[in-house]
């Protein structure tokens, strides 16, 4: 026994045209769709559906909590890697700055050393030049010595050749040989 809805609509001259809603075992469109959603409702709930859901949604939560934490160690893993070479490049500033220090150190002691040094071999060249001119006067003044002595027994002898003669000479001689006798005796 089926039941067949029709719409039905009634005029009558002069009124308005009704409106008639079908029906189903007594029930309208309405109550038909919200007894259709109770059962798909109470399927849902006997299949655990929901159960199902929040496992899924449970599940989604858990693998973005772990994202979150993995990332938030990376995180922690950066930052530690940041402060180890902020570390070690402050270190290697300072290593830097010793060593520049250092050449500085050095250079100026190279310079000092190299004024020292300098100072030592002007000095030691003034010397050695001062004893050559030293030497050299020294030189001169044997060469002028024995050119005067020579030239003083030269003009002895031409002296004594023209103002003495050979008697004088014998007297000169004798008087010479009798002052070595005395002194010899005395």
């Amino acid at each position: 026994m089926a039941h067949t809805a029709h719409t039905a609509t009634t005029e009558a001259p002069g009124a308005e045209e009704h409106h008639v809603d079908p029906t189903a075992l007594g029930l309208n469109a309405t109550a038909w769709v919200s007894i259709a959603m109770l059962i798909v409702i109470l399927i849902m709930l006997w299949k655990k559906v929901p159960a199902v859901i929040g496992k899924a949604l449970d599940s989604k939560i858990a693998a973005i909590r772990a994202q979150l934490d993995e990332a938030t160690q990376l995180r922690a893993d950066a930052e530690k890697l940041k402060a180890e070479y902020e570390a070690k490049q402050k270190a290697v500033e300072g290593e830097t700055a010793d060593m520049l220090a250092h050449a500085k150190a050095e250079a100026e002691a190279i310079v000092a050393q190299a004024r020292v040094d300098a100072a030592t071999l002007i000095e030691r060249r003034g010397k050695m030049a001062e004893d050559k001119i030293a030497a050299a006067e020294r030189a001169a003044i044997a060469e002028v010595r024995t050119r005067a002595a020579d030239a003083a027994a030269a003009a002895a002898a031409k002296l004594i050749a023209e103002r003495h003669d050979a008697g004088s000479d014998k007297a000169l001689v004798d008087k010479a040989i009798g002052s070595l006798g005395l002194s010899g005796r005395a």
